[in-house]
């Protein structure tokens, strides 16, 4: 597929559940989590017909998202399907890691491909506080158990908060010194639970940039990934650091993506309430072609750019854990 503003789209992002075993402060409540009700959730089967009809429109990467993916029962089983859809190249899945060390190495076997872990404390109080949970270690052993497994390259997200995590940007850049890790960090943006977000917690990618400079040039490197991350490395450093800025640069001239929310909706952007249904049809019985209609419809619809800077008060409608992360 290519959109309005000659983007070529292969990247399919796929939420598989809302449910998540934390409450990261910027993305849930601590408690009175609203959740969508389970008959409302894809079943594994419409996500590979719709994977498989995606792929026949160009689609070449798949991620899978959440809440917290391997928290739903079958993910394997799930993950062994779209490795065997023809002309797929690449399946990853996002994760906060708490689970993966039991699930890596079937992931592996299945044909998933590689992993991203969201971390944002190296601190287990700080990551008490954050997630509400205390699972630090596991998330650590779950890195290691990816990395042995070669569910690689493996990627860690970590979102700068000011005032709450902005301090440890050197620590985790230092992590890339002694790791084979692909390390970035993600400017805060306004997609979560609507009573944390504050456009003042924004830390922009520049002065980031500048914490970490003492620790050696920022070289750039020729990577250059699926997505709108810009990748560097540190002289002498195993692992790469990686920098996504939603307000400081705008990368929505080389977007390829599209993401389907875990209750069947198509959202041609992220930062657009602008979505397709597309459970319904499917439940209806519909044909894959009706399938391709809704697909290149959104397609059509897909924005030439956000508006964040435009509207940085501005808090979503639908939780990072609906649309998947």
């Amino acid at each position: 597929m290519v959109d309005s503003y000659s983007r070529r789209i292969e990247y399919l992002r796929v939420s598989v559940t809302d449910r998540c075993n934390l409450r990261c402060l910027y993305c849930m409540p601590s408690r009175g989590v609203h959740t969508i009700p389970r008959e409302e959730i894809l079943h594994y089967e419409e996500i590979q017909r719709l994977v498989g009809v995606a792929v026949g429109l160009g689609v070449r990467k798949v991620r899978v998202t959440g809440g917290e993916p391997l928290v739903r029962s079958g993910i394997v089983s799930l993950i062994a399907s779209l490795a065997r859809i023809p002309n797929l190249e690449d399946i990853s899945l996002t994760t906060n890691g708490t689970l993966l060390e039991a699930f890596a190495a079937a992931l592996k076997e299945a044909g998933l491909r590689r992993v991203n872990i969201s971390l944002d404390t190296l601190d287990p109080k700080k990551y008490a506080h954050i997630t509400r949970g205390d699972e630090i270690d596991q998330v650590w052993r779950g890195i290691r158990k990816a990395l042995e497994v070669g569910l690689t390259p493996l990627k860690i997200n970590t979102v700068v908060i000011r005032g709450l995590n902005d301090g440890e940007v050197e620590e985790f850049a230092r992590l890339t010194l002694s790791e084979p890790i692909n390390l970035r960090f993600i400017e805060f943006m306004p997609v979560g639970a609507r009573d944390f977000w504050r456009p003042e917690r924004v830390v922009r990618v520049e002065e980031i940039k500048q914490r970490i400079r003492h620790l050696g040039e920022l070289r750039p490197t020729r990577i250059r990934g699926d997505g709108p991350a810009r990748y560097f490395f540190l002289p002498g450093a195993q692992g790469t650091v990686g920098f996504i800025g939603a307000f400081s640069d705008h990368f929505c001239a080389w977007c390829n993506r599209m993401r389907i929310t875990c209750d069947g909706r198509l959202r041609p952007c992220l930062f657009s309430e602008t979505e397709i249904d597309l459970r319904a049809p499917l439940r209806r019985g519909c044909s894959d072609q009706e399938l391709v209609s809704l697909f290149l419809r959104g397609n059509r619809l897909k924005p030439r750019s956000h508006t964040l800077r435009e509207e940085p008060d501005r808090v979503w409608r639908r939780p990072m854990s609906e649309i998947g992360g």
